[in-house]
């Protein structure tokens, strides 16, 4: 079954679905600064476009495009900057 998710008031939206392993959702956030908070451990591929991420406890930035991967930590929150439209793909671990 596929849920739709729509946070900051529409500028990022995703769909959620099971990929048969664990629970995943691919879809896009607006150019823009968002702050997320999450439970399980994520590991999220940037497909197309770019974000900067500042993890839990840090105060650098770090930039992922097209293809690259990064994993948050469970029971933690990120902040995320859009640097342009970009379309992601997460996966939650359990």
């Amino acid at each position: 079954m596929l849920k739709v998710n729509e946070y900051f008031s529409g500028n990022v939206k995703s769909i959620g679905f099971n990929t048969g392993v664990q629970p995943a959702t691919v879809g896009v956030m607006l150019q823009g600064e968002y702050e997320f908070s999450t439970g399980a451990k994520e590991t999220m591929v940037v497909i197309s476009g770019e974000l900067s991420v500042q993890f839990a406890g840090e105060e650098t930035w770090q930039s992922f495009t097209d293809g690259q991967t990064f994993e948050v930590e469970g029971n933690s929150k990120f902040k995320v900057k859009a640097v342009r439209d970009t379309a992601y793909l997460c996966k939650f671990w359990q």
